[in-house]
């Protein structure tokens, strides 16, 4: 049988090195493309394409993988230049595009990032020179959505210029690439320094850099910011991009990284303000990665809201506010801080899962409008566009 003379490797055809496979007892191991893949034969068998297993029309798998025999076993196989072809016990043939396997099997997904990024400082920001999109051109023109979405996927925040100084138009803009997200703080917010909400955000006080909404499951995805009118001083905003001071301590203390991506923390919310009563909390480390791949998607940070420690034993405790200490002192490095004056008809879009904000005391009457908008919906609106996201 196939199986038994499982120990040596076959090629498509003895003068071809392009692929080769062997079978061993619960897994075929094939190379191809430089890349040494190894496949369970039931997930082999799971993501058939066939049109009995696979709709192509709704791009969703029809076979109920739970009546996949747990032990199954490829009854024969064979390979040419550009195909695996599976027949299982049944007599089902299952076929796959070596070119597809490779970009789908773990061990290409290894090799890939899920989101590529320039990750910065603001030095390197500012000599990237990233131009802001005008308005009308990101409303009126996929080529200037795009440009837009591609700036704000690669560097984590992005500029709209030219926009008329009003929450509506600001709820346009925003609209033009995602729903927008209704929290507790309405769907558009709108704050002026009086202290309307129980938040350091509603005062003239200076605010450290941190990212918003930690204390729900899932934190905002991206944060919408217009400054509508400021007579006075200060209040410049400051953005840090967390994954470039996160790739600091992975190359610098990479226990350290780890420890900061593997403790759960909880943040937390409590207001009693007027008619504003709230209890959030959210769960989950400050950074957050892919296990395959060690890709960092997610950074929660905020010294502000963050709960009490009590989810690791006090051993763990203390080597995690050695690591928390590493992550801040990068966070605070002075080259590391982007200063930019919010001024009425320029829109700032910030990815609250990777930058962090900030802002200057300020003096005088300062207006504010903004929203949060939902990430999937962001993303979805990008991968459109012909983006990688």
């Amino acid at each position: 049988t196939v199986l038994a003379a499982a120990a040596r490797w076959r090629h498509t055809a003895p003068e071809s090195l392009k692929c080769a496979w062997q079978l061993h007892g619960d897994h075929l191991e094939l190379r191809y493309a430089n890349t040494l893949m190894r496949f369970d034969f039931v997930w082999l068998r799971d993501h058939c394409r066939s049109a009995s297993c696979y709709n192509a029309k709704t791009n969703q798998r029809s076979l109920d993988t739970a009546s996949v025999d747990l032990g199954i076993k490829p009854k024969a196989v064979r390979v040419d230049e550009t195909t695996l072809f599976l027949t299982w016990p049944d007599g089902h043939v299952t076929r796959y595009g070596l070119e597809w396997l490779v970009k789908t099997s773990y061990e290409g997904q290894k090799q890939q990032v899920m989101h590529p990024r320039i990750l910065w400082n603001a030095e390197i920001y500012r000599q990237a020179q990233v131009p802001s999109v005008d308005c009308r051109s990101f409303l009126e023109t996929d080529e200037g959505l795009k440009e837009f979405l591609q700036n704000f996927l690669l560097y984590g925040i992005a500029f709209v210029e030219n926009v008329a100084p009003t929450k509506e138009d600001t709820e346009i803009l925003a609209e033009r690439i995602s729903l927008i997200r209704e929290t507790i703080y309405g769907r558009m917010w709108y704050f002026t320094s009086d202290f309307s909400r129980g938040d350091t955000a509603y005062t003239k006080l200076a605010l450290d850099r941190h990212t918003d909404t930690t204390y729900f499951q899932e934190p905002c995805g991206i944060q919408v910011f217009h400054c509508l009118k400021h007579e006075g001083t200060g209040g410049r905003t400051l953005l840090v991009d967390g994954f470039y001071a996160a790739e600091q301590v992975l190359q610098q203390a990479p226990e350290q990284f780890e420890l900061l991506s593997k403790v759960p923390l909880k943040h937390e919310y409590v207001e009693n303000v007027g008619d504003c009563h709230n209890h959030m909390i959210g769960v989950g480390p400050v950074l957050n990665v892919y296990p395959w791949n060690n890709e960092l998607y997610l950074i929660r940070y905020n010294n502000y809201d963050r709960a009490v420690i009590n989810t690791v034993p006090y051993d763990v405790v203390h080597r995690w506010y050695a690591a928390h200490r590493t992550l801040t002192a990068e966070l605070r490095r002075p080259e590391n801080e982007l200063w930019v004056k919010l001024k009425p008809g320029k829109a700032l879009f910030v990815d609250n899962w990777r930058v962090l904000h900030g802002r200057e005391a300020f003096t005088g009457y300062r207006q504010l409008c903004g929203c949060y908008l939902t990430r999937d919906d962001v993303l979805n609106t990008a991968r459109l566009l012909g983006l990688q996201a």
